[in-house]
């Protein structure tokens, strides 16, 4: 064991590209995607990236809560433990931040969940993915979808012609408020007539009532839907139940879906048909793998999605996903929106295909940018 003696953080934001609705103009004018990056280095100076991807219009976690608790509360119980104790980690986060409902701060802690799973596998010498345990399944690349979001069909249109220029084959759509359920109808019938062949998911971001859900589903089926991700606040439980038993459309849930313990209960309660993953909001690898286990295990649906995760963050999804044997499109749509990677080109995808890189750990190494903008907020004497 080589113990961890040294932790920083820091932000780093990075460029927008196009139009998103969940990321704003700043008083610049300037739209930008913030992050928290966080490295480790234990005794024999062997180094571990992770990153926080928090958006308040997401999340309830904003770039400063993530750091000033990274920096006050868990950067003491995670100094000079051993990095392969993954276990022990998220104890350790969750006896400091504890849970209420759910895991208090996940993104937050998911920046040292991967920190800690990039340096182990350096350590190691072994992709980040050899960690989580065996699977029969794994892939060596992932095929993505296009995001299309917009409340203006002329941007649709736009947003469609960029997608197929840039060799994307499948498309998943943003729906619920504050679009009409015409609007998102609208958008249905057009990115199916627009791709007849494709994997299409509509994800409404928690924007329907019950009633709104349960009216739109068989509308959404029948305008060429495939799946329906996140209709109703992981809270509306009667509502997803309803769902479940109308049997319109597979149902996916995400937001709500912050740790093993609560999709056990909400996958008991006949809550949906699967978890669209995210390991940014799952707190990690190590909590997110166990989430996956219980899905395979129920012969529920596994479906790749992310916060338009930027490098760690993006490798970090790559590694769950192509572990956990995905097969179909997965809505990662960081290179779509990102202007800037840390990485350089050294990481995007091949039109619609990413492939996962074959180094030690999550599988690359920052540029300056990144310890240009740490500090060092713990040390081992």
């Amino acid at each position: 064991m080589s113990r961890i003696v040294k932790i920083e953080t820091g932000r780093f934001d990075y460029a927008v590209a196009g139009e998103f609705k969940f990321f704003k103009p700043g008083p610049d004018g300037r739209v930008l995607r913030p992050s928290v990056l966080v490295r480790l280095t234990d005794e024999n100076g062997v180094e571990g990236w992770g990153q926080a991807v928090p958006v308040p219009t997401w999340t309830y976690e904003t770039v400063e809560s993530v750091l000033t608790t990274l920096e006050f509360y868990l950067a003491e119980v995670v100094l000079g433990r051993d990095p392969a104790d993954f276990a022990g980690l998220h104890h350790a986060m969750n006896t400091a931040i504890r849970p209420a409902f759910s895991v208090g701060q996940p993104l937050c802690k998911a920046a040292l969940d991967l920190a800690c799973h990039d340096l182990v596998g350096r350590q190691r010498g072994v992709p980040a993915w050899k960690l989580f345990g065996p699977s029969a399944t794994a892939h060596a690349a992932l095929t993505l979808s296009w995001t299309v979001a917009s409340p203006k069909m002329a941007t649709v249109e736009c947003q469609l012609a960029e997608g197929r220029a840039r060799g994307y084959r499948n498309f998943n759509i943003k729906v619920g408020a504050p679009q009409p359920a015409d609007y998102d109808l609208a958008l249905a019938r057009k990115v199916r007539a627009f791709a007849p062949d494709s994997f299409l998911w509509a994800d409404a971001n928690t924007g329907y009532t019950p009633a709104e859900a349960l009216a739109i589903a068989p509308q959404l089926r029948d305008a060429g839907v495939d799946v329906l991700e996140s209709p109703l606040p992981p809270t509306q439980i009667r509502g997803y139940q309803a769902l479940k038993r109308q049997g319109a459309l597979p149902v996916l849930m995400d937001e709500g879906i912050l740790a093993p313990e609560v999709a056990a209960e909400f996958i008991a309660l006949d809550m949906m048909d699967g978890i669209a993953m995210k390991p940014a909001r799952n707190a990690g690898l190590w909590p997110s793998v166990q989430i996956v286990n219980q899905l395979r295990d129920r012969g529920l649906m596994v479906l790749g999605s992310g916060l338009s995760d930027p490098d760690f963050s993006l490798l970090a999804a790559a590694h769950l996903f192509a572990w956990s044997g995905i097969t179909r499109p997965c809505a990662l749509n960081g290179p779509q929106f990102l202007a800037d990677s840390l990485f350089g080109d050294a990481f995007k995808p091949a039109a619609d295909v990413l492939t996962l890189p074959t180094a030690p750990g999550l599988g690359f190494s920052p540029d300056a940018r990144a310890t240009a903008c740490l500090k060092t907020v713990a040390l081992l004497a």
